[in-house]
């Protein structure tokens, strides 16, 4: 089996999918900021996950792996030096100076390109047929950053494990807190999809040397055929993670889901609806009863919501995405037009804030 060279904008959400990567032996470079990559350099990174019928929780060392990783700025990288390269970055940060023009280095690379973004990439939305991704513009912080990207070079991951920094810790230590599968769509490029192919086999692979013995963990990459599969997030981003916002502060994604199951089952079923009438099949998608029971485990809000809260200015906007998406379908939902309005008032008040 191949070794891969991996690059991954984003040491956070990234460490989770790095970490995976190098149990197979494969390499990956960390782009992040300069305190993180001095972190990783000399310390590498943590990943702690808990596994099914096991009290304790599991930790995975970087150092202990074989594969290696190493961090960097994003002018201390050259895209060309990779086989894939991973975006686990959330989508404002895309263009923020130095990692807008790593970006555009990356676009013209033609490098595949593997997003675990949220928020799907502007040229990813240009693959879902039927759509014009010109008028989707408006839901991109800085859409212009995606320009030079071939669409047939990039495709979209489900980010559907939950990670967070645990508070007190440094920033080299991620906690899983739902560890459940990526879910990839494939590329339009054969010899693409063959690495992403090899990179599933090698993570299906692994067995976690634990006092008990060699244990299988969670948290695998599947390839699927389909490029409606990553779309199933939409609606559990609408149900949950945007729904933790409120008007003066935010609440649990257990919370937003569960105390008015009914509104959520709602909005659920109308995105569920969406990507039908976009090409989704069912069975591609997530049932909104299997939705519910994984929320009653998700104790924290989502980071949308911890964003706006600290005063974000921009967050990624997959609640005006998927709206602009339904107006082009011909629908619209006041539940989900009621999210996009409260999330475009917290933002406008955060902006004048700092403005102030």
């Amino acid at each position: 089996m191949p070794r891969y060279n991996i690059l991954i904008l984003g040491a956070s959400y990234g460490s989770l999918l790095a970490s995976k990567m190098m149990f197979g032996g494969h390499n990956v470079k960390l782009v992040c900021l300069p305190a993180e990559a001095d972190l990783i350099n000399a310390e590498g990174f943590r990943v702690r996950m808990p596994i099914r019928g096991r009290a304790d929780q599991i930790e995975i060392d970087s150092r202990r792996l074989s594969g290696t990783v190493s961090a960097a700025g994003p002018a201390d990288v050259n895209p060309a030096d990779y086989d894939l390269i991973g975006l686990a970055m959330q989508e404002p940060q895309y263009g923020s100076p130095g990692v807008r023009e790593l970006l555009d280095t990356v676009a013209k690379s033609r490098v595949p390109c593997m997003s675990i973004m949220n928020m799907p990439p502007l040229p990813y939305m240009k693959r879902i047929p039927g759509l014009n991704a010109d008028k989707l513009k408006a839901a991109y912080t800085a859409p212009a950053v995606w320009d030079n990207f071939d669409p047939r070079a990039l495709t979209l991951c489900s980010p559907d494990p939950q990670a967070v920094r645990p508070p007190g810790e440094k920033v080299n230590v991620l906690q899983v807190t739902l560890p459940t599968n990526f879910k990839v769509a494939r590329f339009d490029n054969d010899a693409s999809n063959e690495i992403l192919h090899n990179l599933e086999k090698d993570i299906s692979a692994i067995r976690f040397d634990a006092p008990e013995g060699k244990i299988e963990l969670p948290v695998k990459l599947r390839v699927h055929d389909s490029i409606f599969v990553p779309l199933a997030k939409w609606a559990m981003l609408m149900a949950g993670n945007y729904r933790c916002i409120t008007e003066d502060g935010m609440r649990t994604a257990q919370e937003a889901v569960h105390s008015n199951l009914q509104e959520s089952r709602d909005i659920y079923d109308f995105v569920i609806a969406l990507c039908i009438k976009l090409g989704a099949t069912n069975s591609e998608l997530v049932p909104f009863d299997k939705y519910a029971a994984a929320a009653e485990s998700l104790s924290r809000p989502a980071s949308a919501a911890r964003a706006i809260n600290s005063g974000a200015l921009n967050i990624e906007r997959a609640d005006k995405l998927v709206q602009l998406v339904a107006e082009q379908q011909g629908m619209s939902h006041p539940g989900l037009d009621a999210i996009v309005a409260l999330v475009d008032r917290r933002l406008d008040a955060n902006r004048k804030k700092a403005a102030a």
